[in-house]
């Protein structure tokens, strides 16, 4: 039986077409709009899109600050989903000042303008290739290919256990796992099979379901 996986709803994300990746990949999904409604859940996804500053204030004003940080600690699960992967570091270059969740040390960096050559913002399919191994990559093929929309990225000096890198101007972490955290730069949920296999990976190799 899968376990209950808690999609927050904060305002924020692309939360319904998220939802619905996950109960295609076989997820037990369920869409949660307040922290009280969080009881008996086994994994915590952070979908996000829009500006930084934006998604912060809305996530902090949910009062799911506390709880998802009391979740990390305790060794819940958490995927974070585009904006999602950028929340968990210290904060980002698009909102200075502003506090992300701090559960991976570093800043979210923006890409660079360069002259006849990447626009901004990297838009469309680009390739991942593997490090290490993340659960979310076990035995599948790469590189594969994925869905990105993104103007900000995370970093390589970022720590990770494992994860994907992406190319775009510089190299990025595309997918990270780190402990009980995972997250991917692109959309699963609009990158065809590469992202439902992504996905139920998720739901194999870090839920056990």
């Amino acid at each position: 039986m899968s376990l209950p996986v808690a999609v927050l709803d904060y305002g924020g994300g692309n939360v319904h077409s998220c939802h619905k990746a996950l109960v295609r990949a076989g997820m037990d999904a369920r869409i949660i709009s307040a922290p009280a409604e969080l009881e008996g859940t086994h994994g915590l996804v952070v979908p996000g899109q829009g500006h930084f500053r934006q998604v912060m204030e809305a996530f902090d004003a949910s009062g799911f600050r506390a709880p998802l940080l009391q979740a990390a600690a305790d060794g819940t699960p958490v995927l974070g989903i585009c904006v999602g992967m950028q929340m968990l570091l210290n904060g980002s270059e698009e909102a200075p000042g502003v506090a992300g969740l701090g559960l991976l040390p570093g800043t979210v960096k923006r890409f660079a303008p360069q002259a006849g050559a990447k626009k901004v913002p990297h838009m469309g399919w680009n390739s991942i290739d593997k490090v290490g191994d993340s659960p979310l990559l076990r035995n599948l093929f790469c590189p594969a290919y994925t869905y990105f929309v993104h103007s900000y990225y995370v970093p390589l000096d970022v720590e990770a256990d494992a994860g994907a890198i992406t190319e775009y101007g510089v190299p990025f972490w595309s997918v990270l796992s780190h402990g009980n955290l995972h997250a991917t730069q692109f959309h699963p949920e609009k990158s065809g099979e590469v992202g439902l296999a992504i996905l139920r990976r998720f739901k194999e190799g870090v839920l056990g379901g």
